[in-house]
């Protein structure tokens, strides 16, 4: 597998069907979500396995959090591994509900 320069892509936010996601190598990884008023909450986070590891996850999960942050939304972390980002990443806690996380 050759690893892929994430410099070179770019995550999309597909608001239509709710996703983040990220094309490489003609495969789509995604981040899905859906929204309650002044919500967001984060869903599954999809990798194809030949992708796996190469950080495609943790860039689509930070744009979603910035965009979290632009629309003043606060976050619920539903798929474990968004929960464990903001965990390992403390610029993003204040985006969490209250008792989520």
């Amino acid at each position: 597998m050759m690893a892929i320069n994430l410099e070179n892509f770019h995550v999309v936010h597909n608001e239509k069907q709710q996703q983040f996601e990220l094309v490489a190598e003609n495969r789509k990884s995604l981040l899905a979500y859906h929204r309650t008023p002044g919500v967001i909450i984060f869903d599954h986070t999809e990798v194809p396995p030949a992708l796996e590891g190469q950080g495609i996850a943790a860039k689509m999960t930070r744009a979603a959090l910035d965009f979290a942050r632009t629309e003043r939304l606060r976050v619920v972390p539903a798929c474990s591994y968004v929960a464990a980002f903001i965990r390992k990443n403390a610029e993003y806690q204040s985006l969490l509900a209250a008792g989520k996380g």
